[in-house]
């Protein structure tokens, strides 16, 4: 039996995802398989770094030990073949929130940032409520593999766009963005003079192709990019809240300095710092296996949907523990869509539509659990629309 298959009871922890699935969702006995983290326990090595930690009975300040830098970047020369220098590396609380200060550090309010939909609500959310106006680069749905449409890119370019926020891999529709389309995407950038802002917090989590960095494409593009990474998607370490900010660009790593102390920000709490140190270290085997279950689960909902419900297909994820489900062949709108998941098979999705109106008609399902609870989410999946 693999360590993923063993089920955890999270319950009465202050779980998200199993605490407040009723008051998000408004149903009794729902399967919760929407918010994206895993149900697994991370790396032994982070679990008992914590638990030494926390035996010293003193919890006082703490600032982040240039040891952490260095797992971080040993880390990501090892995985991504990117060598990126201590100083470069900066913290935020998580990747939303470094988001949400870099908006503030290399724009003001009113100008254009530009997205590309479906992608990651919390985007939007951040563009709005720093008064920014978001601009929309829908994706090309070709087939079951979505593009970039470089053309509508240059063109909403063209209008004075400040800022791109990049998703590598995408979330939700689980591309990995290949080094010739992230070369035009700098390309274009370069041209229009728009940084570019990466949210790269899924680069751990490649089930098929390579993960490259934007950042590590030329000096050139180095310069203009401020790259997002943590481990808390990889390890399943979101409620620790620690994120590494990457700003190669002296002036502009200055700038979002500032912005971030100007906002009170003064480092990581201490079992944040340890997780993430260690996960880095040590956390590579651990890895390797979840990527192996991870396919594992792709393949088995794939032979799933494929006897019980042929309407519903997806493409397979190249990064993400995320299946982006097609659901138009059902014929049902989604307010119908979700009345059924809701009220019949008892089972709680992401509405595509959170995702941009692009997203209309997709389910966004989390697929990293225990195999027997992913089984039983599928069986509620094929209730819900017999």
């Amino acid at each position: 039996m693999s360590i993923f298959d063993r089920r955890i009871d999270r319950n009465d922890t202050g779980s998200v995802k199993w605490g407040l699935t009723k008051d998000i969702f408004g149903g009794e006995g729902l399967l919760p398989m929407w918010v994206a983290d895993m149900d697994f326990e991370p790396p032994r090595e982070v679990i008992d770094a914590i638990l030494k930690r926390a035996e010293h009975p003193v919890y006082g300040y703490t600032f982040v030990p240039e040891t952490t830098a260095t797992a971080i970047s040993n880390w990501l020369k090892k995985r991504h073949d990117w060598q990126v220098q201590s100083n470069w590396i900066l913290y935020a609380n998580g990747v939303v929130a470094a988001l949400s200060t870099a908006i503030q550090s290399f724009s003001n309010p009113g100008d254009r940032i530009m997205i590309h939909t479906p992608v990651y609500t919390p985007f939007f959310e951040m563009i709005n409520k720093n008064d920014r106006i978001a601009i929309h680069s829908p994706l090309l749905l070709k087939g079951n593999l979505y593009e970039i449409d470089f053309n509508n890119m240059e063109k909403e370019l063209q209008s004075g766009v400040r800022l791109l926020i990049l998703c590598n891999p995408h979330n939700p529709v689980g591309r990995v963005w290949t080094k010739n389309e992230l070369i035009k995407i700098g390309e274009l950038c370069e041209k229009y003079d728009c940084l570019i802002l990466s949210d790269e917090i899924h680069s751990d989590l490649i089930v098929k192709g390579t993960h490259v960095p934007i950042a590590s494409l030329s000096i050139t593009l180095s310069n203009r990019v401020i790259t997002f990474v943590s481990p808390s998607k990889t390890f399943n370490l979101a409620g620790l809240q620690a994120s590494a900010v990457i700003i190669e660009n002296e002036n502009l790593r200055q700038k979002y300095k500032e912005m971030s102390e100007r906002q009170g920000f003064f480092t990581l709490n201490t079992f944040g710092i340890i997780a993430m140190e260690n996960a880095y270290r040590y956390g590579e085997p651990w890895l390797e296996q979840l990527l192996e279950y991870l396919s594992g689960n792709i393949s088995f909902t794939e032979q799933y949907l494929l006897k019980h419900l042929p309407e519903i297909t997806f493409s397979t994820p190249e990064g993400t523990y995320l299946l982006w489900l097609d659901c138009r062949k059902l014929h049902l709108d989604e307010t119908e869509l979700v009345k059924r998941l809701i009220k019949k098979g008892k089972v709680a999705l992401e509405p595509g539509s959170k995702y941009g109106k692009e997203g209309i008609g997709f389910m966004r399902m989390n697929i990293a659990c225990p195999r027997s609870l992913l089984s039983e989410g599928l069986e509620r999946l094929r209730i819900a629309f017999e």
